[in-house]
């Protein structure tokens, strides 16, 4: 008897000393999620950081990381080796990921799935003033930075500069480069102009306008029709006047969307809680960056180029956007 006591004290006093782990165990089963964004004085950057911070607040069960990114195709590809849970990406290398068009893709991304449109994304050319470029044909025979390999940006540099009878071969030097270098290597000289598909009024092209002179170079007439015509994700957009020091008219371009996606792999209740957050506090993300505000559950869909994830589309199917 005196034994039975014994064991019977002894598991009492194991389940003491372990009961604050059990207390804990909500803490322990906290589910992380990383979302791939973009260079850090870009848009997706801000974006997702205010995507993180409402899940902070609103979802004590998720926490969500943001990590910096060569942006649309790197990411997706991250979504395909799942090293990121989610990312966000203009919506045409969405559909050629999804695709698995050459030579960005070796092979589809069969995961990828969507969960929101987010805003519109400018194709915006920044060329030094004193480098005289005023078309896009002008840019034949200059330093020219088409955005980081493999990135989103170079893709609609190549689109556009396609509809010009143009390569990067005409260029009298090819630089790829990150927002940031961009933004220095125009400052200093060292480049005569930049493609960027970015928000307008991202930090780096503010920031080079506001050291040298500048101008943004239109894309517009039949060469922005055809452009239409075999690439349908662009839409007509324009950059409007005082977007930037020296830009004194609006300029036409061309646009795409930038979308927020996940992978197929994510439980369908955790897509649906963090889209449902995100809609339920898009204040947040209104202030995390002027483009934030086009975010509006009307326009959710918009321009969404691959199918939905299930947990974002029962939360769109509840708010009456998706049949």
């Amino acid at each position: 008897m005196r034994k039975k006591l014994l064991i019977g004290l002894l598991v009492l006093s194991l389940a003491l000393v372990l009961s604050p782990q059990g207390m804990n165990l909500s803490h322990a089963a906290k589910k992380f999620v990383s979302i791939a964004s973009g260079w850090v004085v870009g848009v997706y950057y801000p974006l997702a950081g205010a995507i993180s911070s409402i899940a902070h607040k609103n979802l004590p069960d998720i926490k969500v990381t943001v990590e910096s990114s060569g942006a649309s195709v790197a990411n997706a590809k991250l979504i395909a080796s799942s090293d990121a849970d989610m990312a966000i990406l203009q919506n045409d290398i969405a559909f050629y990921a999804l695709q698995g068009v050459k030579p960005m893709f070796d092979k589809p991304v069969a995961n990828i799935r969507g969960i929101t449109s987010l805003y519109q994304e400018h194709c915006q050319i920044q060329a030094r003033k004193d480098a005289k470029i005023a078309t896009v044909a002008d840019l034949k025979g200059k330093r020219v930075c088409v955005g980081p390999l493999g990135s989103g940006t170079e893709q609609n540099a190549l689109q556009i500069l396609e509809m010009y009878g143009m390569k990067f071969e005409d260029f009298s030097k090819v630089e790829r480069l990150t927002a940031t270098e961009s933004s220095d290597y125009l400052k200093d000289g060292r480049i005569d102009a930049a493609f960027y598909s970015v928000g307008v009024g991202a930090a780096g092209l503010v920031d080079t306008a506001m050291t040298v002179d500048c101008v943004i170079v239109p894309v517009d007439g039949s060469q922005r029709d055809a452009l239409m015509k075999k690439y349908p994700f662009f839409t007509k957009a324009v950059v409007n006047k005082g977007a930037y020091k020296g830009i004194d008219a609006d300029v036409p371009t061309v646009a795409v969307m930038a979308i927020l996606v996940a992978r197929a792999e994510m439980e369908e209740a955790m897509a649906y809680q963090i889209t449902k957050a995100i809609f339920d506090n898009i204040a947040d993300i209104e202030r995390a960056h002027a483009k934030g505000k086009e975010l509006k559950l009307e326009t959710a869909l918009n321009g969404m180029s691959i199918p939905l994830h299930p947990g974002a589309e029962k939360f769109f199917k509840e708010k009456g956007i998706k049949k």
